[in-house]
C-alpha cells in the first residue's frame, strides 16, 4: 500500500462526480476513518469502525456507498429501481443531519441518486409516497423503518446490498433492541454491512454478532477525544449547588468564557432552570427541548450555528431516556413524560464552531463525557471544556479521568479562577434564583409548547375550522415565566475582581449609550441650557 501520507481521494478510484462534491465541500485530504474505511468498504469487507466523534465517519460510509450505486448503475444490466441502501441511526436529529451529508456528496449525482428521510413520524403519509418512488438510500431511525417494513410501504427483501449502523453504540442503550431484531428479519440473508461508533461497549459487541460477517475491525485511535494541544480540558470545584451558578454567571457575564457555547444539564426541567436564571442577566441562552416538534429542534440548531445564539442549553440521556438495557423507556416515565424519545444533542448533532462545552452537570456516565466534550474541537478547531463538580462527585469525577487518562497524566485541569473573587456578584445570584420558581419554570415549558401550537402550519386548518379554539388559545391567562429584573443586566465596575477590570468590560457599549441619551436630555432642558450674559452698561452722558 502506497504511504498514507501520499493518498488523497483522487487515489480511491471514485466517481469524478463525488470528487467534484468532496472538492466543493473544501475537503482537501480525507481524515484518518475515510482514509482506512473507504478502501476496505470498496473491496466488498463489513467493517466495524471506531474512531471519536467529529472525525468524518459519516463520508467514510457515504461515500463507498454511493460509489457502489454509481458502479452498479453505469456497469451493471438494467435492474428495476430499488432501496439498496439502509442507513440507521438513534435520533431523528441524526438521521436528518446524515440524509444532508449524503445528499452534499450525491450533488453531481443527483439524477442517479435518490435520498430519502422516514423519521419524522408526523410524515408517515407523505413518506409513503416517497417510498413508492424507492429511492436508492432510506435514513431513518430503527423504529420508523420497522414501522414502515410492517406496513409494507418499505420491502427490503430481495433489494438491500448495503447497511449502516451509525452511532452503533447508542441504538441499544437508546431502546432499540427489539426494534432491531425485528427489523432484521426484514432484510435478506447477504448483504454488506457497516458498524460505525465512537466507543465500543457491549452493546457494540452484540451488534456485531447480529449483523456483521467476518468484519474488519479499524480501532483507529486510542484516544477518544482531541489531544491537548487542541482540547483542553478543564474541572472546578464548587462546594454547593448555588456556587455553580455563581461561577456560570461570572464566566458568562464577564465574557471569560467567548464564543459559542454548549451548556449540559442532566434534566429538562434544570435546562429551564438555568435559562430562567441567565435570563435575569440579560444573557440570551435558547433550549433545545425534546417535548418540541423536530422541525422547531432543528430550527433552534440553526439559528445557533448563524449566531443568533451565543449559548444553547441541552440534555442528554433525560431527553433521550436513560440507557436501558434490554427494554425500551416507557413514555409515560416521571420526569419528562411528553419528551420525544428519538431527539437529543450530546451525540453527533452538527453545531458549528463550538468554543466551549460547559458540563453545567456532571455525566452520568463516562461515555456521556466523551459524547459532550465531542461537541467541540470538532476538524482542526480548538475547544474547551469545563466541568463543574460537587465535593460529593468527586469519585465520579476520577472514575471519568480513569477512562481518559493516557499512562497516569491528569487530563481534567483545575480551572484557575478563585471563588472569592466573584463573591461580591452572590447576592445578585441569590436573587434571581428567588426569582426562578418552580411555578415559573413550568410557565416557561407551557409558553414555548402554546408558541408552537399558534403558528403550526399543522393546525392552520384545524384552527380554520375551529376558530374558537384559537381564540381560546390566544386568551388564555398571560403566562409569566419569571420577574426580569433589569438593574441585573448591569454590572458596576466595583463588582468585577481587581485582576479582570483592565481586561473585562461587559457593558462598554451600554455605558456609552446610555452617556448619549444623558447628553441629549441636558442639551433639550431649558435649565440645564441656559446661560446668562452680563450685559454692558452703556456710559450714561454727563450733564454740561
Amino acid at each position: 500500500m502506497a504511504d498514507p501520507e501520499a493518498l488523497g481521494f483522487e487515489h480511491m478510484g471514485l466517481d469524478p462526480r463525488l470528487l467534484q462534491a468532496v472538492a466543493d465541500l473544501g475537503w482537501s485530504r480525507p481524515t484518518l476513518i475515510q482514509e482506512k474505511a473507504i478502501p476496505l468498504a470498496l473491496e466488498g469487507k463489513d467493517l466495524l469502525a471506531r474512531a471519536r466523534t467529529g472525525s468524518g465517519k459519516t463520508a467514510a460510509y457515504a461515500l463507498p456507498a454511493l460509489q457502489l450505486l454509481l458502479h452498479r448503475k453505469a456497469t451493471g444490466p438494467a435492474v428495476e429501481q430499488a432501496v439498496r441502501g439502509l442507513v440507521l441511526v438513534p435520533t431523528k436529529e441524526l438521521a436528518r443531519q446524515a440524509r444532508s451529508m449524503i445528499q452534499q456528496l450525491a450533488a453531481h449525482c443527483a439524477r442517479d441518486i435518490r435520498v430519502a428521510d422516514v423519521s419524522a413520524a408526523e410524515d408517515t403519509a407523505s413518506q409513503r409516497a416517497v417510498l413508492m418512488e424507492k429511492p436508492d438510500i432510506v435514513v431513518g431511525t430503527p423504529s420508523r423503518i420497522l414501522n414502515h417494513l410492517q406496513q409494507a410501504s418499505l420491502v427490503l427483501r430481495d433489494s438491500l446490498e448495503l447497511l449502516v449502523l451509525d452511532e452503533a453504540d447508542l441504538l441499544f442503550s437508546f431502546g432499540f433492541e427489539e426494534e432491531l431484531k425485528s427489523l432484521l428479519c426484514h432484510l435478506p440473508r447477504i448483504y454488506q454491512a457497516f458498524l460505525m461508533s465512537a466507543t465500543f461497549n457491549e452493546d457494540v459487541q452484540a451488534l456485531k454478532e447480529l449483523v456483521l460477517h467476518n468484519p474488519v475491525t479499524l480501532k483507529l485511535q486510542e484516544s477518544q477525544l482531541p489531544g491537548p494541544d487542541q482540547l483542553r480540558q478543564f474541572q472546578v470545584v464548587c462546594q454547593t449547588e448555588e456556587d455553580k451558578f455563581l461561577l456560570l454567571y461570572a464566566l458568562l457575564k464577564l465574557s471569560l468564557v467567548r464564543g459559542k457555547s454548549l451548556l449540559f444539564v442532566n434534566t429538562l426541567e434544570r435546562s429551564y432552570r438555568l435559562r430562567l436564571f441567565l435570563e435575569q442577566f440579560s444573557i440570551p441562552a435558547c433550549v433545545l427541548n425534546g417535548e418540541l416538534p423536530l422541525c422547531s429542534r432543528c430550527h433552534i440548531i440553526s439559528q445557533f450555528n448563524q449566531g443568533f445564539y451565543d449559548c444553547v442549553i441541552a440534555t442528554d440521556a433525560e431527553v433521550l431516556g436513560a440507557p436501558v438495557k434490554g427494554k425500551r423507556r416507557a413514555r409515560g416515565s416521571k420526569g419528562d413524560r411528553a419528551s420525544d424519545p428519538e431527539a437529543g444533542v450530546a451525540r453527533g448533532i452538527d453545531f458549528h464552531h463550538v468554543s466551549a462545552v460547559l458540563n453545567f452537570d456532571l455525566p452520568p456516565t463516562p461515555e456521556a463525557y466523551i459524547h459532550r466534550a465531542g461537541r467541540t474541537a470538532r476538524a482542526n478547531n480548538p475547544g474547551m471544556v469545563l466541568t463543574f463538580v460537587l465535593p460529593t462527585e468527586q469519585s465520579h469525577l476520577h472514575t471519568i479521568e480513569e477512562l481518559l487518562g493516557e499512562n497516569g497524566a491528569p487530563v481534567l485541569l483545575p480551572y484557575q479562577l478563585r471563588m472569592e473573587e466573584i463573591e461580591g456578584f452572590r447576592y445578585r445570584c441569590q436573587d434571581a434564583m428567588r426569582s426562578v420558581t418552580k411555578q415559573a419554570i413550568r410557565e416557561a415549558r407551557l409558553k414555548e409548547i402554546k408558541e408552537e401550537l399558534l403558528h403550526s402550519e399543522r393546525l392552520k386548518t384545524y384552527f380554520e375550522d375551529n376558530p374558537r379554539d384559537l381564540q381560546l388559545l390566544r386568551h388564555d391567562l398571560p403566562l409569566h415565566p419569571a420577574v426580569v429584573k433589569p438593574h441585573l443586566g448591569h454590572v458596576p465596575d466595583y463588582l468585577v475582581p481587581p485582576a479582570l477590570r483592565g481586561l473585562v468590560r461587559p457593558h462598554k457599549k451600554r455605558r456609552k449609550l446610555a452617556s448619549r441619551k444623558v447628553q441629549k436630555a441636558k442639551t433639550q432642558n431649558p435649565l440645564c441650557s441656559f446661560r446668562h450674559r452680563k450685559e454692558r452698561r452703556r456710559p450714561t452722558a454727563v450733564p454740561s
